[in-house]
């Protein structure tokens, strides 16, 4: 696995302009890419007519579009990463959950795989829905919500990206769940995806 320097410096590279930075630095990213891809997938339909590598590699083409960002670090790309995922499945769901409107259901007998996709769509729309709220009196909450639920950063990881001390990271997240939690009338906890960035153990 590359060293975080590597990509922070490839990072750096590409935010100044310099030629061949991209191509060096999509084979050092590609793997987690991937694995935070797979990790919002798993909360779709299986038959969901993005997958994961079609996600992986929309995202991608997002993040290279994003010319004004100043790349920190591995975390901060990583994060942004994660971010633009969800806004790329919830545009997804936004758009499904308008043609379905706007059809005649009634005359349409769901099978029990749309059933499933309409539901995750809606709790999909009703979490963001949700962060729209929190992000307006408390932008903080809002962006390690982001981080540690969608994108599996580690308490540590996000309070580098945020420029704030880990145990900041965790008051916040612990209030931010409990927000959300009444907020979505008891739907399930938020807990940040297991994975890469998940370790036993730690405080959540």
């Amino acid at each position: 696995m590359a060293s975080q320097q590597e990509i922070t410096q490839l990072l750096s590279e590409l935010s100044g302009g310099e030629e061949g930075a991209l191509d060096r630095l999509l084979p050092l990213v590609e793997g987690e890419l991937r694995r935070i891809a797979a990790r919002h997938m798993r909360h779709e339909n299986p038959n969901h007519t993005l997958q994961t590598t079609a996600l992986m590699n929309d995202a991608f083409l997002k993040l290279v579009d994003q010319r004004e960002v100043r790349w920190q670090n591995r975390a901060h790309f990583f994060a942004l990463s994660s971010q633009i995922m969800r806004r790329i499945l919830l545009d997804h769901a936004r758009g499904r959950d308008r043609a379905k409107r706007g059809g005649d259901l009634d005359r349409v007998e769901l099978r029990e795989a749309e059933a499933v996709s309409r539901e995750r769509s809606e709790e999909l729309i009703a979490l963001d829905d949700a962060l729209k709220l929190l992000v307006e009196f408390d932008p903080l909450k809002s962006r390690i919500v982001e981080m540690r639920h969608f994108g599996g950063l580690t308490v540590e990881e996000t309070a580098e990206v945020l420029g704030v001390a880990p145990v900041t990271v965790m008051r916040h997240w612990s209030l931010a769940k409990a927000w959300l939690r009444r907020e979505l009338r008891g739907g399930r906890e938020l807990r940040p995806r297991q994975g890469r960035h998940s370790r036993q153990g730690e405080n959540e």
